[in-house]
């Protein structure tokens, strides 16, 4: 039988927190491995901001420079494919592919990210990344000094809402959520924010484009953007399979991971949006860096920690 592919690291998640994981591991001359399904949360967005370097440049087009940097590593592997199952296997992890291939790792990095759960009003998805925004360092600037808005669809709206009056003029839309406190009435005050009671039915204007909000008692609310703080579920179920615990972030669960980005499961590493409290590309990449130096190291330090110890039990039992 011909033996299954096997690495030293495989990278589940090629966006930019896993190509910059996979780069730190390729520079040390380890096979490794990257499967990507081609799916970038950012994908909607024509452009991304606030990249040391990339101001302004188009998503895809920062990751297909990434890829080509990668491809340059004779030690590099691409599958453009989707891992479905992942497991154990004495010392090391099996991971088959949706196109059936299974493969074989000695560490995993998880950086498959999450998908944004959009609230349902209609209008909204389409402008998605574009005039409906969640991040005001990515995208404020480009709005900046127009009327704004923000949709209530959590505690933390208000935390959104006194950051966005920072970048314009911005209505609150409580979306028929009871108001606030007093405490936070007169925060909002003090910022200058409107208070919009009512539903919102529609988001208008000649799409992607936004010309306005519309309430449910028919009044149109002028705009150029709206933010909104999305829910999250992660983009693939693999770190379940693994037995990897999550936490509670503030828009949905996040994986568990120690000061090393390591899993609860160990040679389980994470990084980017599946682990980050506050998210954007820049962190998400930053994250990778730092999970695949750790991934690198504890192929090195690992087995000499273990090595060590059968010399220390040796050496106690002469």
């Amino acid at each position: 039988m011909p033996s299954k592919p096997s690495f030293d690291a495989l990278v589940i998640g090629g966006s930019y927190a896993g190509l910059s994981g996979a780069m730190q591991i390729a520079r040390s001359g380890r096979p490794v491995c990257i499967l990507d399904s081609g799916q970038p949360r950012n994908r909607f967005a024509a452009h991304s901001h606030g990249f040391f370097g990339q101001d302004g440049q188009a998503p895809r087009q920062m990751i297909a420079q990434a890829r080509a940097d990668l491809a340059r590593y004779p030690n590099v592997t691409f599958l453009d494919t989707r891992a479905t199952i992942a497991s154990r296997e004495d010392d090391s992890f099996s991971v088959t592919t949706a196109r059936g291939e299974t493969l074989h790792a000695q560490k995993l990095l998880l950086a498959y990210g999450v998908v944004d759960i959009l609230p349902d009003v209609s209008g909204l998805e389409e402008r998605w990344g574009i005039t409906a925004l969640h991040c005001p360092y990515c995208h404020g600037y480009e709005v900046k000094g127009e009327q704004l808005g923000v949709l209530n669809v959590g505690p933390l709206s208000t935390h959104q809402v006194l950051l966005i009056s920072d970048w314009g003029p911005v209505t609150f839309f409580l979306n028929g959520q009871p108001p606030p406190d007093d405490v936070i009435l007169a925060k909002l005050t003090e910022r200058g924010v409107k208070i919009e009671t009512g539903l919102v039915t529609t988001l208008e204007g000649d799409s992607p484009a936004l010309s306005g909000v519309r309430l449910e008692d028919g009044r149109l609310i002028p705009l150029a953007a709206l933010f909104l703080g999305s829910r999250i579920r992660f983009a693939s179920d693999i770190a379940g399979q693994l037995g990897c615990a999550t936490e509670e972030g503030m828009q949905g669960p996040l994986l568990a991971v120690d000061m090393f980005k390591q899993t609860t499961v160990p040679g389980v590493y994470a990084a980017g949006d599946i682990t980050l409290r506050m998210s954007n590309a820049s962190m998400a990449a930053a994250d990778g860096v730092f999970a695949g130096a750790c991934l690198h190291q504890s192929l090195i330090f690992g087995p000499l920690e273990a090595l060590g110890k059968d010399v220390s039990e040796k050496v106690a039992s002469d």
